[in-house]
């Protein structure tokens, strides 16, 4: 009588291992796969892949298991299996994409021996993070790239890398890309890379302080949508609001140049751009000892700024903004011009 096993279950090691013979399939026929065989293997890889992100994440009835985590996770890294995942990702079906963007995302937070080894790898793979950022320009593919590498930016290295590398202006576009979920996770990871990691974020904006805000104010506040405005107008007053960065504001507030784009957002037919605008507007008057181009515009203005903030008000009455409003206005009527014959005025 023949007897029927049945077999046994892969390890989260084995089942890694697995995975990566088939992900080096995927790799090697990518351009020739013709046979029915090839669709099985194909078929397989997709299976793999939803096994291993159901390990990561459990399922409905079960909570992941700590040590089968941490197997999968070795077994990830120890040889490289997550550039070739990310490569397979065009030839995976959409489900199985999916599983592998979580796959990757999750293995950023995975620690073996209390330390995350993808930062390990990433370190000496920033090839990686090239393919990452790189992935935003794949229309379909877009979502998924951008899912892996939020997670990918949570570590300083990351950061550091991409805003010192040529990828950081490629945001100032990726932020107004038509698909507005494929923007919003653009934004999601320029705003990380510009408040998470403080002491790299400083650094580099210290340095690179001329062509950084020249873009940002060109591209995003002057010349973005509605929502690109906004959400610019909202990233740079937290930029110049956070402590760490108080040398680059107070250079940011002392040119004309910047308080003209801040005093034409103030005249944007929308309050919520008025209000972003009002946040980084308050930072120019309230400093000491102002340039004389500053004064002279704020003085030049009065009449039209006091104007535009006595209509300026929240949803709901806020105490603080409403003390932060007449401390400006105060501020504002006080105010002599060193040279009363100037007249600068914002843009029409």
């Amino acid at each position: 009588m023949k007897i029927l096993f049945k077999p046994k279950p892969r390890s989260p090691a084995d089942l890694v291992s697995h995975t990566r013979d088939l992900l080096a399939f995927a790799v090697s026929t990518s351009d020739h796969r013709t046979s029915k065989r090839d669709d099985e293997k194909m078929t397989e890889l997709c299976k793999n892949v939803r096994h291993l992100k159901l390990i990561l994440y459990g399922n409905g009835d079960a909570e992941p298991f700590p040590e089968a985590c941490s197997q999968l996770t070795q077994e990830f890294f120890r040889e490289d299996t997550l550039r070739p995942l990310i490569m397979c990702l065009p030839m995976l079906d959409l489900e199985a994409r999916k599983d592998a963007s979580q796959i990757v995302a999750n293995l950023q937070r995975q620690q073996v021996q209390s330390r995350l080894i993808a930062l390990d790898y990433l370190e000496a793979n920033l090839d990686v993070i090239d393919m990452l950022v790189e992935g935003f320009e794949n229309e379909d593919l877009a979502l998924h790239y951008s899912g892996m590498l939020k997670e990918c930016v949570r570590h300083q290295v990351i950061t550091k890398y991409i805003l010192e590398s040529k990828y950081l202006e490629k945001f100032f576009d990726y932020v107004q890309l038509p698909s507005f979920d494929v923007a919003a996770d653009a934004h999601r990871i320029f705003r990380e890379l510009l408040t998470r990691h403080r002491s790299t974020v400083s650094e580099y904006l210290a340095k690179n302080y001329g062509w950084f805000f020249t873009e940002y104010n060109t591209r995003l506040l002057e010349k973005g949508s509605y929502i690109t405005k906004r959400q610019a107008a909202k990233l740079l007053g937290d930029v110049l609001m956070d402590r760490s960065n108080f040398s680059v504001m107070m250079r940011y507030v002392s040119s004309k140049d910047n308080l003209r784009i801040m005093m034409n957002l103030l005249r944007e037919p929308t309050k919520n751009i008025k209000l972003e605008a009002f946040y980084i507007f308050k930072l120019f008057v309230a400093k000491e000892n102002k340039p004389q181009d500053i004064v002279a515009i704020l003085v030049a203005n009065r009449s039209k700024i006091i104007r535009l903030l006595a209509n300026l008000k929240l949803e709901k009455e806020d105490e603080g903004f409403e003390a932060d409003k007449y401390a400006v206005l105060k501020e504002i009527e006080c105010l002599t011009s060193p040279n009363q014959d100037e007249n600068i005025t914002p843009d029409a």
